[in-house]
């Protein structure tokens, strides 16, 4: 009969996403993960099969906490939403920069298959988020075409927060383009 775990599988999820978060699935070593973990390789490889399904796992958590955030579904439904979320969706958190999932997206190279389809699902559930506070202003353009050129900046500013710039400066960046979409 083995030891009891001593942790939570949620706990080694939060303490490893913010590693793999910055120094990105190469670069990240399982002796980083053990120390921010505070859990023995043997303790990470009895609950995940390998570096990569941690990865994937953690990728899974983060999806799964965007989700539940209200930047997007906050009534009124508008354009007031989707300022909000340009301005605190790449926020930092514990330091890092960025979105989680979009720097995934640069790794998948060197990621296990399934990143792909997280990270598309994760997209795909923003840009119907999107769509529908893009709906609610009635623009003139199609609120799906809309949502996919919002969720492309998104994207853009980013990946922007890892060159060194101030946060007044993507806020003006945001506030430029949502002139220039809320006549869309």
């Amino acid at each position: 009969m083995g030891r009891p775990k001593n942790f939570s599988r949620e706990g080694v999820l939060e303490k490893a996403l913010p590693i793999f978060w910055k120094y990105g699935f190469a670069d990240t070593s399982l002796q980083k993960l053990e120390k921010a973990t505070g859990v023995n390789k043997s303790g990470l490889y009895a609950e995940f099969a390998d570096k990569g399904d941690l990865y994937l796992e953690s990728l899974r958590h983060y999806s799964k906490k965007r989700q539940e955030e209200e930047f997007l579904t906050a009534k009124p439904l508008g354009w007031k939403n989707i300022e909000r979320f340009l301005k605190l969706g790449p926020r930092s958190l514990e330091g890092q920069k960025g979105c989680f999932s979009v720097n995934s997206m640069n790794q998948f190279a060197v990621l296990p298959s399934a990143a792909q389809e997280i990270v598309s699902k994760g997209r795909s559930f923003l840009k119907d988020l999107m769509a529908r506070n893009v709906e609610a202003e009635k623009p003139r353009m199609k609120p799906t075409v809309l949502a996919e050129m919002i969720l492309t900046f998104f994207t853009g500013i980013s990946m922007e927060q890892h060159l060194k710039g101030s946060k007044a400066s993507m806020n003006r960046k945001v506030d430029d383009f949502m002139k220039v979409v809320r006549k869309l």
